[in-house]
């Protein structure tokens, strides 16, 4: 009821007004033209922010404050870059949709005709062409790092009474959503499934379901191991190279994976009270398996992830191949996380790590270039540092869980400091002008209070507007209800 009041309201008053309308024009009046507001210009135009990497926070830094930058050999670090080069320059127009997306590009084209010999003009080149830009996770002051290597292992190409652990390719039952499942390259993350039929797709088998034989006997075996640690650790590793009794060599790289994320057996250790934090290292995990292998059958059950390998053809002076398809450099390559970054980015390391002995704090200051990636690798300033193959490099590699600090090399292209400084500064705060064209008022009468006032601090003074009056509230119009007009009847036209 109310409702139809206030429409009978709002129409009588819209009819008076129209009237009014009516009664102006019909006097010959001209209603003055009012020149139109022209739209204001936003005050940011449409330029291209800086590059963006989710989670991550930087700081751009000179070549001077890069601590260490100065002593490390420069050279190795560009022949590395070079052989990422070579990747790179064979999928031009590859778009990358991350945030260094094709930068890398022109830098890539440069070294294809620079075969440098100096590491003083090496190091030149990385100060052209890039930028350094120090990265940690929002909120962290250090990135992370852990190391890896190539086991070297004794094995048998078939099943003994002593080699009866096996290494598995790639089963054909394996399926992940996207991909062919003869395809090359399978992701290393996500869900991953069992095609049952044509149709039906289940979680595949978990490590305690493989380890008791469901994949057995299908022809899948590469080689068999003594040891199921060292299966083990060549699947935390993503590589291996298995030695034969007739001197021949099998070399194993990642294939695939059962869709499991992967479980730190250290990380559990450590939450037992078996091995304290700052005990922990690859040797000591092996230690206490050896001496526990009722406890280490559980334990790695711990881990549902599991790998699967595929050979390649590789000789034995020849190093791992990474992800990026090249052959990894000892001390120059690591693993990152995919997701957020490209590889053959450059990052200058530098921190302290234990190479020489487990308590060591042997200065370390070196540029890597990422050429890998790993399930476990999460972060934009986390990474793998690469050692070779080996029992030196299972030793050095095997010690470290480490803070240090990332410095990303972004191509001079990406440069977010030159880039933000093309936008243009925002327009002044208008609260002062406000405060005195507007100021505070008490009951209609001003106030003898300043309508901004001034806190001094430490070191400046900071100044403030009172609050901004609002307008006056419109005055109410009461209706005036018209008497109804009667209605006249027409009949209805046959």
């Amino acid at each position: 009821m109310a409702l139809c009041a206030a429409a009978v309201a709002l129409s009588s008053f819209s009819l008076g007004a129209e009237a009014a309308r009516r009664h102006y024009r019909s006097h010959h009046h001209h209603i003055p033209d009012v020149a139109a507001i022209p739209p204001r210009t936003l005050p940011y135009p449409r330029l291209p922010l800086p590059f963006e990497i989710p989670g991550a926070q930087y700081l751009p830094l000179a070549w001077a404050d890069v601590k260490g930058w100065s002593d490390d050999d420069h050279l190795a670090a560009y022949r590395t870059f070079r052989a990422s080069c070579r990747s790179i320059n064979a999928q031009a127009g590859v778009v990358e949709p991350k945030a260094l997306g094709a930068s890398l590009n022109e830098p890539c084209r440069t070294v294809k005709s620079l075969e440098l010999t100096d590491d003083g003009k090496a190091k030149a080149f990385f100060e052209e062409h890039f930028s350094p830009l120090r990265i940690s996770r929002l909120g962290e002051p250090d990135g992370f790092v852990t190391g890896y290597y190539e086991p070297v292992l004794e094995g048998s190409r078939t099943q003994t009474e002593f080699y009866n652990v096996p290494v598995y390719r790639r089963p054909s039952n394996l399926f992940v959503r996207g991909y062919n499942q003869a395809s090359a390259s399978l992701p290393n993350k996500g869900p991953v499934y069992r095609k049952i039929g044509r149709r039906k797709l289940v979680p595949y088998y978990d490590r305690g379901e493989i380890e008791d034989g469901k994949i057995a006997g299908r022809g899948l075996e590469i080689a068999w191991l003594k040891d199921p640690t060292d299966l083990l650790f060549a699947q935390i590793q993503g590589s291996a190279r298995i030695k034969f009794d007739d001197g021949t060599t099998v070399r194993l790289n990642y294939d695939a994976y059962n869709g499991y994320p992967y479980t730190a057996v250290g990380r559990i250790l450590i939450e037992r009270g078996i091995i304290p934090k700052e005990e922990m290292s690859m040797q000591k995990i092996r230690e206490w398996m050896a001496q526990n292998p009722d406890g280490a059958k559980e334990l790695r059950r711990q881990n549902r992830s599991y790998i699967f390998f595929r050979e390649v053809n590789l000789s034995d002076k020849d190093e791992a191949v990474g992800a990026q398809g090249i052959p990894l450099t000892a001390g120059r390559s690591i693993a990152v996380d995919k997701s957020l970054h490209v590889y053959g980015t450059p990052f200058f390391i530098e921190g302290e790590l234990p190479i020489e002995s487990e308590r060591a704090k042997t200065p370390f200051h070196r540029l890597m270039i990422a050429q890998d990636t790993g399930s476990a690798i999460i972060g934009p300033a986390r990474a793998d540092l690469y050692f070779g193959a080996g029992q030196d490099a299972g030793r050095v590699s095997g010690r470290l869980r480490h803070p240090m600090h990332f410095v990303m090399l972004v191509p001079k292209s990406l440069d977010p400091l030159a880039r933000g400084s093309r936008l243009p500064v925002p327009d002044p705060r208008p609260s002062e002008k406000i405060a005195k064209l507007f100021p505070q008022t008490d009951s209609g009468k001003e106030s003898a209070k300043p309508a901004a006032a001034a806190v001094q601090g430490n070191s400046e003074t900071v100044a403030f507007a009172g609050p901004v009056p609002l307008p006056m509230p419109r005055p109410a119009i009461e209706s005036i209800r018209e008497p109804r007009r009667p209605v006249k009847n027409h009949p209805h036209q046959q």
